[in-house]
């Protein structure tokens, strides 16, 4: 494995700094050992022993048998009330467009410059299906679900968001067809489709999908905004 490039501690607590970078990095990289999130996180091993047994009193992180770490059980209880109306709203609908569609759907929320996974529905009665775990962060910059979360955005805030660049391409089509498509921007191989969640008050959200091979993406897009629409009645 690669050096991992250190991770410099925010500004305040360098402990809890590095803990809540710790949680971020299991949540990004799933199971882990002292000795790899050491590295992860650029300390000497020592300190991430020390910061893990922290984590692991407070159930934020557990070990198994084989001494990989992963996250622990308080993070649920912890993120219960997070975006709670939004996560009621939104699940059933998504059941439902992942069973109509046979492919993961998912609710992502814009936490910064980032889209961030927060409700996912796997589609019933299929064998496989690609994997979108709560959680999961990727920048807006890339992948539909992003592109949708930037077109609420001003160009005014992309620029507070440090991008001197454009927005991507597809913002534009977001507005005029209701809907993102990207293929192979966050990984290789998947198609994803994305469309906005709108008349959320402070919180931009976006539904999704994710596929494999060369879909439908228009009929996918109708089905995803269709799902976008019946969540925001919802919530109304």
């Amino acid at each position: 494995m690669p050096e991992q490039p250190a991770v410099k501690p925010a500004s305040g607590s360098q402990t809890l700094s590095r803990g809540l970078t710790a949680l971020s990095l299991l949540a990004d990289h799933g199971g882990q050992s002292i000795q790899s999130l050491a590295g992860l996180l650029g300390v000497h091993r020592s300190v991430a022993y020390r910061l893990v047994r922290t984590l692991e009193e407070h159930r934020l992180v557990v070990r198994d048998a084989a001494g990989m770490l992963s996250l622990g059980p308080q993070l649920v209880v912890l993120a219960r009330d997070v975006e709670h109306d939004l996560q009621s709203a939104s699940l059933p609908h998504l059941q439902q467009l992942a069973d109509e569609l046979g492919a993961t759907a998912f609710l992502a929320v814009r936490d910064g410059d980032d889209a961030v996974t927060l409700v996912t529905a796997v589609p019933r009665g299929v064998n496989a299906s690609v994997a979108q775990h709560p959680g999961h962060r990727h920048p807006i910059s890339l992948g539909a679900p992003g592109v949708a979360l930037q077109s609420m955005l001003s160009d005014a805030t992309w620029r507070e968001l440090g991008h001197d660049e454009s927005m991507h391409p597809e913002v534009e089509r977001v507005r005029t067809r209701g809907f993102a498509v990207s293929a192979n921007e966050v990984m290789q191989g998947i198609t994803s489709i994305g469309a906005p969640i709108r008349a959320r008050g402070t919180t931009d959200a976006a539904v999704a999908v994710v596929t494999v091979g060369e879909p439908d993406t228009n009929a996918l897009g109708e089905a995803v905004q269709r799902t976008a629409r019946a969540i925001e009645a919802d919530l109304r």
